[in-house]
């Protein structure tokens, strides 16, 4: 009898949870929202434990978490009116705003009412279940999630009846995943075996170690079998998702190697000089950004961060290509055809623009805030990817695409071509080598200024910025083709990719990038010219 009156009083209080939270949603006879919440405050003991539970039955979810919030963080007080009576109130906007009507309190103020840790664990349990009803999804799945971590049956009920109205997707897989990890707890084999091929078909992240206990458990062989068989799925599952997420990872790094080392490149391949203040001129783009942003946040405030890096990419681009412009003028042209000079000369350039910056902008990080729309990311199979770094990848190839259509379909793209072909033979027919030289130095320069500006998105800004980047621009431009911009994109991304993957798979940056730099060097030995060599009478010679 005693059994059954326990298993009887347990579905009476099923019940009642399920018509709780929306899902069966009735006014409550204890009285309105603002009553019960008061009626709870003023009680003590077991009974004001008891009066919190059932506060699930309140009309208003809204208002019962916004003032069940502050009970828990001891901001909710008691003032005494002369007749003794307690009424307890808030503070809104420093106001004091009674509980249980809701109007301003005309009564002296008292002082706050006391929790203890019991206390504020039954108001948190009390919130978790709140949360499965809240409008905010993500609220919703954070709820689920964490009781179905704690595995208590009577929890399931009001899973299923939130499951059967649920409309978010990703809350209908919590739901489920929280049903099943909770049917776990069992004493069922049968619901125990189901329940894991539940997890196993929603590829749980969550249930590894559950499901890695049971697979060790042989009492029950039908348990033990659908154990084992969604573990293989859910690690051939993130298996995958790892996968995935590297080769985004090194198609993210690659892109940025593409920026950095496209305007390398250019000028490398046309006038084979080697500018070691590549690296520099990435620098002064990714410092114009940070002048962008202090200028519109002081011109237009917070309004002003959300847009800066619109205008900073021009600004950016701009400002390298003017550098890069007196950089050629008043060293580089003097050194064409003379490769050992122009390494030593803009060697020397590179440490005077590092001084010029620590000078300029202090020798220590300076950090960039990010656009909000360039902030977070979305999650696709479990793997995230970040706005930022998405935008990278889709500018990189659009200034892949505005580069090849300026070599290509444009007056400036012929005469550059021709003279990277045969520089005699261009100027002989007229073309102003001198001309294209420093027009083509300050495209390339600027590309390297874009590099800076996109670099600034990623992380702190500092002196030494390009220094991080120069070699593997070299890298990438030699492995590519000197010149050749199809093959700097697939030098890039293949660079990217390789790196990334011997990372994850040597599980050491360090080892990874060693082992591409010694797969270069030995792909260079069968390639001197790289995937694709230019081709052309003055590069015979």
């Amino acid at each position: 009898m005693k059994l059954l009156y326990h298993n009887i009083t347990r579905l009476l209080l099923l019940f009642l949870l399920a018509g709780t939270l929306g899902l069966h949603a009735q006014t409550p006879s204890g009285g309105n929202t603002r009553q019960l919440i008061t009626e709870a405050i003023l009680s003590s003991g077991d009974e004001q434990k008891k009066k919190i539970s059932e506060l699930i039955n309140a009309d208003d979810v809204a208002l019962t978490s916004t003032i069940l919030t502050k009970w828990r963080k001891s901001e909710v007080y008691i003032a005494t009116d002369a007749g003794d009576k307690k009424v307890p109130y808030t503070l809104e906007e420093d106001k004091p705003i009674r509980i249980d009507n809701g109007q301003p309190l005309t009564l002296p103020q008292g002082s706050a009412v006391e929790t203890d840790g019991a206390l504020r664990k039954a108001i948190a349990s009390t919130l978790n279940l709140l949360g499965i009803a809240d409008p905010d999804p993500k609220v919703r799945q954070g709820a689920v999630a964490k009781l179905g971590g704690q595995q208590k049956a009577e929890y399931v009920p009001l899973f299923k009846a939130r499951l059967e109205k649920e409309t978010n997707a990703q809350v209908k897989y919590t739901l489920k995943e929280a049903i099943a990890i909770t049917e776990l707890a069992d004493a069922s084999p049968e619901i125990q075996t189901e329940a894991l091929k539940t997890l196993g078909s929603l590829y749980s992240k969550r249930s590894g170690d559950l499901l890695k206990k049971f697979a060790g458990d042989p009492s029950v062989p039908e348990r033990q079998a659908a154990a084992k068989s969604s573990l293989v799925k859910l690690e051939n599952y993130l298996s995958f998702c790892e996968t995935i997420e590297t080769m985004f990872r090194g198609v993210n790094y690659g892109s940025v190697l593409l920026i950095s080392a496209l305007g390398l490149a250019i000028t490398f391949g046309l006038m084979g000089v080697i500018n070691m203040a590549h690296g520099e001129l990435i620098v002064v783009g990714a410092y114009s950004v940070y002048v962008m942003e202090g200028w519109f946040t002081r011109a237009f405030g917070d309004a002003g961060l959300q847009w800066y890096f619109i205008a900073a990419i021009p600004f950016a681009f701009v400002n390298a290509a003017l550098v890069g412009l007196l950089l050629e003028r008043s060293v580089i042209r003097f050194l064409y055809n003379r490769p050992l000079e122009s390494l030593l000369a803009t060697w020397g350039v590179s440490l005077v623009l590092q001084q010029s910056f620590r000078y300029i902008f202090g020798p220590n990080n300076v950090p960039i805030n990010s656009p909000s729309w360039l902030i977070g990311n979305f999650t696709i199979l479990d793997i995230s990817f970040a706005y930022n770094r998405i935008f990278v990848v889709c500018f990189a190839a659009l200034i892949i695409l505005l580069t090849w259509l300026l070599l290509t379909k444009t007056p400036l793209g012929l005469l550059i071509r021709a003279v990277m072909q045969n520089r005699e033979m261009a100027s002989c027919v007229g073309v102003r080598t001198a001309q294209v030289n420093m027009l083509t130095f300050a495209f390339g320069s600027g590309l390297a200024g874009l590099a800076g500006a996109f670099l600034a998105q990623l992380g702190n800004v500092g002196p030494n910025l390009g220094q991080a980047y120069i070699i593997d621009c070299f890298m990438t431009v030699v492995v590519g083709g000197v010149g050749n911009i199809i093959g700097t994109v697939c030098s890039a991304i293949s660079i990217g990719v390789a790196t990334q993957t011997l990372e994850q798979v040597l599980q050491n940056s360090v080892l990874g990038k060693i082992t591409v730099l010694i797969t270069i060097i030995l792909f260079l030995q069968i390639r001197p010219g790289g995937l694709f060599p230019t081709k052309g009478r003055g590069l015979e010679d």
